[in-house]
């Protein structure tokens, strides 16, 4: 059960970062891009997939590499073990903040140029997972207080850390890979889709940092204030 519920929350906060104005906005565009360059629509449906895949193999690498550098340090271990609870309340309350908008900072992006990004959509599903993998790393403020405040500590704190990252990836995938489905069997109304989704995203995500900042007083309360 435990498995299945932090599984089900890295998944959560990959489908709220994926949706988040900016992410989703770059993804869709990719996709759209990529499918202009592809007639058979089989091959915009593996292009996008590839694309998905290529966004999982990024976070799954990025995590992995923060918790095994983290956790390999005998030093760092025990700190985390013996401060981490009494530290999850406040990450979970500034999280909150950064979903609702509370807390804004601008983050230096990961950007390629025109002719590059024509060069990887000419090279079919390998581009198109080099496309995902790059995007993936071109974090807004909201996606990176999500995967760095609150994916991160969900995964130091769980047996199956190092697989979270990867399924967190599968969730900022999934609104990607409808979408290329959606181009590939000829939808047209893609934008009114896009608002649609657009005002649902503004919703959960303020929804969900309520959340957040809730739990995030109640673990305060508990190991920090120890008021229960």
């Amino acid at each position: 059960m435990d498995f299945l519920i932090v599984c089900l929350s890295a998944l959560w906060l990959g489908i709220l970062t994926s949706v988040s104005p900016c992410p989703l906005a770059t993804n869709i565009a990719a996709v759209s891009f990529l499918s202009k360059k592809i007639a058979h629509p089989f091959y915009v449906f593996l292009n996008g997939l590839s694309y998905t895949l290529g966004r999982m193999l990024a976070y799954a690498i990025l995590g992995w590499l923060i918790i095994h550098s983290l956790l390999s340090v005998p030093e760092v271990a025990q700190f985390l073990q013996k401060y981490f609870v009494k530290a999850l309340g406040p990450l979970l309350i500034i999280t909150g903040f950064f979903l609702l908008e509370i807390i804004t900072i601008k983050l230096p992006g990961i950007s390629i140029s025109h002719k590059h990004h024509n060069m990887l959509a000419e090279s079919g599903v390998f581009g198109s997972f080099a496309l995902g993998f790059i995007f993936a790393l071109a974090f807004c403020p909201i996606s990176a207080a999500l995967f760095f405040g609150s994916l991160i500590p969900l995964a130091l704190n769980s047996k199956v850390g190092t697989l979270l990252p990867f399924v967190y990836g599968a969730g900022t995938g999934l609104p990607v890979f409808i979408f290329a489905v959606a181009i590939a069997f000829g939808v047209t109304s893609l934008s009114h889709w896009f608002h649609k989704i657009t005002k649902i995203e503004y919703y959960t995500r303020r929804i969900t940092g309520v959340i957040f900042i809730l739990v995030g007083l109640y673990y305060s309360g508990i190991y920090v204030l120890k008021l229960f």
